[in-house]
């Protein structure tokens, strides 16, 4: 018989056993579920609701359990439905009369509510040790490359030139923002549910704040119905996630583009790529295009959950077992790709000559030539238009700007003068450029030392 059947006449079909059981995904919960079995369990021989004998022997009991899932010594059943269930079966079988008062003041509503708020609370450390990690590579990355000037784009098509330092540090700054959503949803899923009960609290007298304290959460629910209802730290996890593999989707793709023979900028490392079961000569970068693929997996979990919660009622329904497949494979996914996309990044080369003569074509020098003339009274607008002509009249001459002749840039404006072609050179381009923020080598590494404080206070 379950351990809610005093009601039920009848069994439950098998196939609804199967049906309804989460034991296959929730398994992963039994540290959670024991641990903060064991905190209620001395709240309630504390309280006198138990006797301090018998919440002694239950948390004796769990924890021998515990030890006995860690060594593969147990087998979790599918009608026992979930973790929950099984672990206070397996407690009673032990011991009896005495493990049926464990769930004495809970609901299982506000017990999945706990597991999962401090599963996830482990979750968001470990992604966040994972971003750090990542974090860190990428400003090694940009510290050696500084003086690496390449083409910027915008649409695609080659804009100005800047460094691939300064590429890589927005990438940085995505991920610290990165962190400080994790970091932001773990305080909103640091907050205690147990005392919940089903939806209307208990009438024995539970002391939450001992339970919060015994299992390190900074508070506790204020609302009961919130309390075993609210999924909204899950969904903002799997949100924080989702930005997490776009971010890194983004990037690559350049990876992707960059590696092509047209751009050849980068070389994914052999250990990072595959090869083609028909042309010898492939080389593949097959792991930022599956990195780039399981991103619209990481936003199927989020749209999932969404779905899901969008026309529940209060307060708990059994729709809301379908959070934990969706939430759980998101990490998982982000948790395998971080690592994985890590490695990649750190073990390419950098071809910094093709990218040091990609940034001399496609007139990325256009704008500091129309600076020029207006740093010599010339409206913008009107310089814009000049170089715009200027352009146009070099394409239908096959040079690049600094291939023309003091004549020719005569021709477009007598303002010009022989300092223009140390203005329109790429490393001027990127040297006079040392605003805070851009990518001129000073800013850059300003930026670089901001980017390691910050990256340190997260890991405080």
């Amino acid at each position: 018989m379950k351990m809610w059947g005093g009601r039920f006449q009848k069994s439950t079909d098998a196939a609804v056993d199967d049906f309804n059981s989460s034991i296959r995904f929730d398994k992963r919960l039994y540290r959670q579920d024991i641990m903060g079995s064991i905190a209620h369990a001395k709240m309630l021989g504390k309280q006198n609701i138990i006797s301090q004998n018998d919440a002694e022997l239950i948390c004796k009991t769990l924890l021998e359990i515990l030890s006995d899932i860690e060594n593969g010594e147990v087998n979790f059943l599918v009608d026992a439905e979930d973790i929950h269930m099984n672990i206070e079966k397996i407690l009673t079988d032990r011991i009896g009369e005495t493990g049926k008062r464990l769930h004495t003041g809970r609901s299982r509503n506000d017990q999945v509510a706990l597991d999962l708020r401090m599963y996830m609370k482990d979750a968001i450390d470990e992604m966040s040790k994972e971003i750090s990690r990542l974090t860190s590579s990428l400003i090694g990355i940009a510290e050696e490359n500084t003086e690496t000037v390449m083409p910027g784009y915008t649409h695609l098509q080659k804009a100005q030139p800047i460094t691939f330092a300064h590429h890589i540090m927005a990438y940085v700054q995505m991920f610290l923002r990165d962190l400080d959503r994790l970091s932001d949803c773990k305080k909103r899923t640091d907050v205690m549910p147990l005392g919940s009960g089903a939806l209307a609290g208990t009438t024995y007298p539970l002391d939450r704040f001992s339970v919060a304290a015994e299992l390190g959460f900074s508070a506790v629910t204020e609302n009961s119905l919130d309390g075993v209802s609210d999924r909204d730290f899950a969904l903002e996890a799997a949100f924080c996630m989702s930005v997490i593999m776009m971010h890194m989707s983004r990037f690559s793709e350049e990876l992707i583009l960059w590696s092509s023979n047209e751009f050849s900028f980068v070389e994914m490392d052999d250990a990072y790529s595959t090869g083609s079961s028909i042309m010898p000569q492939k080389k593949n970068p097959d792991v930022a295009e599956l990195i780039r693929g399981k991103t619209g997996r990481v936003y199927g979990s989020l749209m999932g959950l969404l779905t899901m919660m969008k026309g529940i009622p209060l307060a708990y329904n059994k729709d809301m077992q379908e959070d934990k497949e969706q939430l759980f494979d998101a990490l998982d996914t982000v948790l395998l790709c971080v690592p994985v996309f890590r490695k990649m990044i750190e073990t390419m080369k950098i071809n910094k000559n093709v990218m040091r003569r990609g940034a001399n074509g496609g007139y990325t020098n256009a704008t500091d030539a129309a600076d020029y003339l207006v740093k010599r009274g010339m409206a913008f607008r009107d310089a814009h238009e000049v170089i715009g002509k200027l352009v146009f009249y070099s394409i239908s001459q096959g040079k690049a700007l600094d291939e023309l002749s003091m004549e020719e840039f005569k021709e477009f404006s007598g303002v010009f003068d022989s300092d223009i072609y140390d203005a329109i050179s790429v490393e001027t381009c990127v040297s006079q450029r040392n605003i805070y923020g851009a990518p001129a080598k000073d800013a850059v590494e300003t930026a670089i030392k901001n980017a390691k404080k910050s990256l340190e206070a997260f890991k405080k």
